[in-house]
C-alpha cells in the first residue's frame, strides 16, 4: 500500500510539473503573441504613416507641376523665371525621390509585374574622352567552388564627368634652318594673331567672350573663377581682350547685316540696357535695338544705341522696302509712311486679353483668347508647307477666321466700357489691325514677334553685365559679340568652338572671304 500510495504521488508531482511546464509554455506564446502583435500594430503604423506621407508627397507633387506648368503663362522677369524654374525642378526632383524610397514592397513587386517605363537617357557623346577604370575581383578562383575564373564579358557603366578648369601653355615653335650653300634662312612665318603679342590664345579669348555674353558671368566673377585656377588675369585685361576682339569681329556683323538686310521679311524688337556715365556715378538708360530674319538661316543682329529714338531704327535700315514685324513702337511710323510694309505681333494682341482674363476672369479675353488660338492653330498645321502652299492654306483657313474676329470685335466694342481693360485690348487690337491681318497676304510673312522676342530674353538674364564704360563705341563692340554668339546658337553651333575657329583663321582670311567665317548654316 505504501508503494502505491507514494506513486500516486509522483503522479501528482508529475502531473503539476506538467501543467507548469504547460503553463509556462502558454505564457511565452502569449508573450510571442503579444510581440508579434505589437510587431504588427507597429508595422500598421508604420504603413499607416507611410500611406498618409506618400498622399501627402503625391499632392505636393500635383501642386508643384500645377506651379510650374502656370508660370509658363506668367509674366515674369527672365531671370525670375530661371531661378523659379531651377527652385521648382530641384524640389519636384526632391519630392519624387521622397516618394520613391517610401514605396512599399507590395509597390515593388507590382512594378515588376507592370514595370513604368523611364525616361530614355540621352547617349555620352561619343567625342568625349573615355577614361577607364577596370574593377578587377580580389581573386582568379570562384568563391563557390573555388575553381578557376574565365573572363566572359565586360558590364560597362558610364558617368559622365569633369574636372575643374584647366590651363596650359600653348607653345608655338618655329624651327629655323640654314642653308650650307648661301647661309639662307628657312622658318615658316610666325602665324598672325588676333591680339599681336598678346599671350591669351584663341581658346581663351573666347572662353571670356562666351562667359561674359552667352553665361552671363561678369569679367570679376571671371579673374575670380581664374585665380582659383592660379592664373591671376586682371579685369582690366578681360576687357582689353573683349575690347579688341569687338574691333576684329565687327566686319562679320557688317556683313551679317547686309545679308539680313537683303532678306524679304525682318523682325525688329528694343530693350533697354544700362551706360555708365564716368564721373556722374550712375547708369544712363541705353537701348539694344535688335533685328532677326523672318526666313532663311537665322540671323540677328543687335545695335547698341544711347536712346530709343526712331532715328536709330532708320539709321540701321536704311532704306530697307521689306516687311517688318514690329509692336507699337513709334519710332518705326515714318518708315512705314515711306514705304516699308508693316506687320502686327499676334503674340502682343493675345497678350493684352490674356492680362485682362487674368485679372477678372473675363469672358469676353476669354473668347478673345479662343478665337485667336484658332489663328495659331492654322499656323502649326502649314508649319512644314512651302510659301506658296502656307499662302493657299492661310487664305483657305485663316482669312475666314481673321474675318469672323474682326466682326466680333466691330459688334462687341460699343457694348464694353470705354475706359476699361478689356475695351484697351480691343482698341489695341482694331487699331493694329491692318498690320495684324497682313501677315495672311503672303506665305512668307510671320504671325507674331516671338522670334525676336527670344533672342532679346537672354539679354535680360545678363542685364548686370551690360554696363558699358560709358562709350557708344564699348557698347556697339559688345552688340556685335552677342550678335554673332546668338547667330552662332540659332544657326546649331556651339558658341565657344565656333568662335574659336573664328578667332584662329580670322587673321589669316582675307576680305573677300569673310563669308567663310559667318555662322550660318550656308557657310562652311
Amino acid at each position: 500500500m505504501d508503494h502505491a500510495h507514494s506513486t500516486a504521488d509522483m503522479d501528482v508531482q508529475t502531473l503539476r510539473a506538467l501543467v507548469a511546464e504547460q503553463m509556462q509554455v502558454i505564457a511565452e506564446r502569449d508573450m510571442q503573441i503579444a510581440q508579434q502583435a505589437a510587431v504588427i500594430t507597429g508595422h500598421e503604423r508604420t504603413i499607416t504613416e507611410r500611406e498618409a506621407r506618400i498622399s501627402v508627397l503625391t499632392a505636393e507633387i500635383a501642386r508643384l507641376r500645377r506651379a510650374q506648368f502656370a508660370a509658363h503663362s506668367e509674366k515674369m522677369d527672365p531671370a525670375q523665371r530661371a531661378l523659379f524654374e531651377e527652385t521648382m525642378a530641384a524640389d519636384i526632383a526632391a519630392v519624387e525621390a521622397e516618394l520613391e524610397a517610401l514605396q512599399s514592397p507590395a509597390a515593388d513587386e507590382r512594378a515588376k509585374d507592370h514595370p513604368r517605363q523611364a525616361p530614355k537617357r540621352r547617349p555620352l557623346p561619343e567625342d568625349l574622352e573615355r577614361v577607364e577604370t577596370r574593377h578587377e575581383p580580389s581573386t582568379c578562383t570562384c568563391g563557390q567552388c573555388g575553381g578557376e575564373l574565365v573572363h566572359i564579358g565586360d558590364h560597362v557603366s558610364e558617368k559622365l564627368s569633369c574636372k575643374p578648369l584647366q590651363f596650359f601653355v600653348r607653345r608655338d615653335v618655329y624651327p629655323q634652318y640654314a642653308c650650307r650653300g648661301c647661309e639662307t634662312i628657312t622658318a615658316v612665318p610666325v602665324a598672325p594673331t588676333v591680339i599681336d603679342r598678346g599671350i591669351a590664345a584663341p581658346d581663351l579669348l573666347a572662353q571670356v567672350l562666351v562667359a561674359k555674353y552667352v553665361d552671363h558671368l561678369p569679367l570679376y566673377r571671371q579673374e575670380a573663377i581664374y585665380a582659383r585656377s592660379g592664373i591671376a588675369i586682371p579685369r582690366s585685361t578681360l576687357a582689353e581682350w573683349i575690347g579688341a576682339c569687338g574691333v576684329v569681329l565687327q566686319p562679320l556683323v557688317d556683313r551679317m547685316r547686309d545679308a539680313l538686310l537683303s532678306l524679304p521679311v525682318l523682325h525688329a524688337d528694343e530693350t533697354s540696357v544700362g551706360m555708365l556715365e564716368p564721373g556722374k556715378g550712375k547708369t544712363h538708360r541705353s537701348y539694344l535695338f535688335a533685328y532677326r530674319s523672318g526666313i532663311g538661316p537665322p540671323i540677328t543682329v543687335f545695335d547698341f544705341c544711347t536712346s530709343r529714338s526712331g532715328q536709330h531704327a532708320r539709321r540701321f535700315l536704311g532704306d530697307y522696302q521689306g516687311a517688318l514685324m514690329v509692336d507699337d513702337y513709334v519710332g518705326y511710323k515714318a518708315m512705314f509712311a515711306a514705304g516699308m510694309t508693316e506687320l502686327g505681333c499676334w503674340a502682343h494682341a493675345r497678350r493684352k486679353f490674356v492680362d485682362q482674363h487674368k485679372a477678372s476672369g473675363n469672358p469676353i479675353a476669354r473668347e478673345a483668347i479662343e478665337r485667336i488660338a484658332v489663328l495659331y492653330r492654322i499656323e502649326a498645321e502649314a508649319k512644314s508647307m512651302s510659301i506658296d502652299d502656307r499662302d493657299a492654306y492661310r487664305q483657305k483657313h485663316a482669312v475666314p477666321a481673321l474675318q469672323a474676329i474682326k466682326t466680333w470685335l466691330d459688334d462687341l466694342r460699343p457694348q464694353v466700357a470705354g475706359n476699361s481693360g478689356t475695351a484697351n485690348a480691343i482698341d489695341y487690337t482694331l487699331r493694329r489691325w491692318p498690320a495684324l491681318a497682313r501677315y495672311a497676304d503672303d506665305g512668307a510673312f510671320p504671325i507674331d514677334n516671338n522670334p525676336i522676342e527670344n533672342a532679346i530674353r537672354p539679354i535680360a538674364l545678363g542685364r548686370k553685365n551690360w554696363l558699358f564704360a560709358g562709350s557708344e563705341t564699348a557698347g556697339q563692340r559688345a552688340a556685335a559679340i552677342m550678335s554673332l554668339l546668338a547667330t552662332a546658337k540659332a544657326n546649331g553651333h556651339e558658341p565657344q568652338a565656333w568662335l574659336t575657329d573664328v578667332l584662329t583663321r580670322l587673321p589669316t582670311t582675307k576680305d573677300r572671304d569673310i563669308d567663310t567665317l559667318l555662322p550660318l548654316r550656308n557657310t562652311p
